[in-house]
């Protein structure tokens, strides 16, 4: 069974529904279970969980410090190109918007990455517009290839292949993918896509699957909050990971957080989500799974960053650009979106370690992969 044929037998007014009506009694009940079900999850995003939103961060801490330790994984994003196809309203890099574009040859690409490597950095997430005729595959393989000694652990964030384009990216040295829905609301998905292959909901959908069963070691998902209504989008983000740990065990699955930042085009949230219900969202995602990545950008401030380093955070980028080549010329035109935490990689890495965790900058080699054969 896909997520497709799981997600069909909601009705997404039906769980904004249910997870309203939920009392505070359903709150203790889900608060007490080991392992959550959906209806425990649906209780967690309720309204009503709000009073209890500090034994929630409580639960949420010492389930993450059992299994992953006081420790937070640095990565940072490195973008490829700024052209796209897509008409995405609430995307610097919508195709609409007159932004300068750009795309990166394989020199720039590596005077990129060495910046970020000089930094300390060991894990990246590659990240392009969706613009294959741009990027495509051969030349994302490439780019790759170029920059693979510099780093142990190599994640994309670009346009959905199918699983063949994932292998290819696999034999190429990528170990991750990070795709997010968005936002699991039908009818919104089509008004925030208007076209480009990125309005295809179903393809999208399946993006992760295409990638776990293509042999990918790590899988991301997320919806951007800012579109839908955040508990709702909460609960099927749950959804479809917890779909994704039971059926690809091989893969380690992650959830990110991204809410909607200052981008060219002017797009303001349609249901803004407050740094209170952001950190109630983020604990209830880590009780209903004890063992994902919960993973944290910069695109939140650095005082809520720090504030969220013990709730179940387990991996943040730092240091970050969102234009094509910014790291090496500091040129940030054409950017995806604004940033907040402007610190650098040190300074977050400092901050870290005061709050009694360890920052680490490289936790995967492929040498483990060699051992284990």
């Amino acid at each position: 069974m896909t997520f497709l044929d799981q997600i069909s037998r909601y009705d997404y007014r039906d769980v904004q529904r249910a997870i309203n009506s939920k009392t505070l009694r359903d709150v203790d009940r889900a608060l007490a279970c080991e392992r959550l079900r959906p209806d425990d999850l649906m209780a967690l995003l309720s309204p009503a969980a709000e009073e209890r939103i500090e034994a929630m961060a409580q639960k949420a801490h010492r389930i993450t410090v059992q299994r992953f330790g006081r420790t937070i994984l640095l990565y940072a994003p490195l973008y490829l190109s700024n052209e796209c196809s897509n008409g995405c309203r609430y995307c610097g890099f919508n195709a609409g918007n007159q932004v300068p574009r750009r795309t990166l040859d394989l020199d720039e690409i590596e005077r990129e990455a060495l910046v970020l490597h000089d930094k300390g950095f060991r894990h990246i997430l590659l990240v392009t517009g969706e613009q294959p005729r741009a990027v495509d595959n051969e030349a994302l393989a490439a780019a790759v290839r170029r920059i693979r000694p510099l780093f142990s652990s190599i994640a994309i964030e670009v346009y959905p292949m199918e699983t063949d384009g994932y292998r290819q990216m696999v034999d190429a040295g990528v170990d991750g993918l990070t795709i997010y829905q968005e936002t699991y609301d039908r009818k919104l998905y089509a008004e925030m896509h208007p076209f480009g292959k990125k309005s295809d909901y179903d393809w999208r959908l399946l993006t992760p699957e295409r990638g776990a069963a293509a042999g990918l070691r790590r899988i991301g998902v997320g919806a951007l909050l800012g579109l839908g209504e955040f508990r709702t989008e909460g609960f099927f983000v749950g959804l479809h990971a917890l779909h994704l740990s039971r059926h690809f065990w091989r893969s380690h699955v992650s959830v990110s957080f991204p809410r909607i930042r200052p981008a060219d085009g002017g797009f303001a949230p349609l249901s803004p989500v407050s740094d209170t219900r952001f950190v109630q969202l983020i604990c209830a995602l880590r009780l209903l799974l004890p063992d994902a990545g919960l993973v944290l950008s910069t695109r939140e401030s650095a005082l809520l960053r720090d504030h969220l380093i013990p709730l179940g955070i387990t991996q943040m980028s730092a240091g970050s650009c969102t234009a094509p080549g910014g790291y090496a010329t500091k040129d940030e035109s054409g950017r995806q979106f604004a940033i907040d935490d402007d610190r650098t990689p040190a300074e977050v890495s400092r901050v870290i370690r005061s709050k009694g965790y360890e920052a680490v900058w490289k936790d995967w080699d492929e040498a483990f992969l060699e051992k284990a054969g």
